[in-house]
């Protein structure tokens, strides 16, 4: 039976969460968005990934860059080492897309700052 806290919002609910017969009952939760948050966390864990890669500009040999959604959590390891092996070539603005869409996800890879 896993306990989870929500990070859903500030509140910090302690929820647990029972699987039965393929579905998942939450507890614990204050709103809504805590049994969606334990679903999705049992089913298919997601995060934000943030990072910085290398760029072309000796001034700022490593630039921020984020996904535009959370991202599969079993997939991180791989998309940071993508990433990592890149370069940036500058200028760039915050916003511009490094990568489109991640293996169809349909989440982006962006900048988030000006060099």
């Amino acid at each position: 039976m896993p306990e989870l806290i929500c990070i859903s919002c500030p509140q910090g609910c302690h929820l647990t969460a029972v699987e039965a017969n393929g579905s998942v009952t939450v507890s614990g939760n204050r709103c809504p968005r805590g049994e969606v948050y334990a679903k999705q966390e049992l089913t298919d864990p997601r995060r934000m990934v943030t990072a910085v890669m290398p760029s072309d500009n000796k001034k700022h040999p490593f630039i921020a860059v984020r996904t535009t959604a959370p991202y599969p959590k079993a997939k991180i390891p791989a998309l940071l080492n993508r990433l990592y092996a890149m370069t940036i070539k500058t200028p760039v603005k915050n916003g511009d897309i490094i990568i489109a869409d991640i293996d169809n996800s349909g989440i982006g890879v962006i900048v988030t700052e000006n060099i």
